[in-house]
């Protein structure tokens, strides 16, 4: 007998806000941006996975060149649920980079 795991489905309680920010996550990941994102990271010194560096930092509005809506004030805006969907979100995104472009920015990938 195999048991398979099955993430529970979680509503997102927010979802306009949810949506907006999740398409700037989706903007900043695109194959011809993510290149000039994780180098804004490299030269601010954030590793990519500091979510919250990056939304202070304002790096995913000049990634995804939204500059109308604040990324961090849109996190902000979310439930404490919905904001730890977007951060799965996020990470999943940041995981699904070419491999030669985290190679290169291997250092910004790496664990403390």
């Amino acid at each position: 007998m195999t048991v398979t795991f099955e993430q529970a489905a979680i509503k997102i309680e927010k979802a306009q806000e949810f949506a907006a920010l999740q398409q700037v996550v989706q903007q900043a990941f695109l194959p011809e941006r993510a290149e000039r994102f994780l180098k804004r990271l490299a030269r601010k010194g954030i590793r990519v996975r500091d979510f919250d560096a990056v939304l202070t930092a304002k790096i995913l509005e000049d990634a995804a060149d939204r500059s109308a809506v604040s990324a961090q004030s849109l996190y902000r805006s979310l439930t404490v649920s919905d904001q730890a969907q977007m951060r799965e979100h996020y990470l999943s995104k940041l995981e699904g980079v070419d491999v030669a472009l985290r190679h290169k920015f291997k250092k910004l990938y790496q664990y403390y």
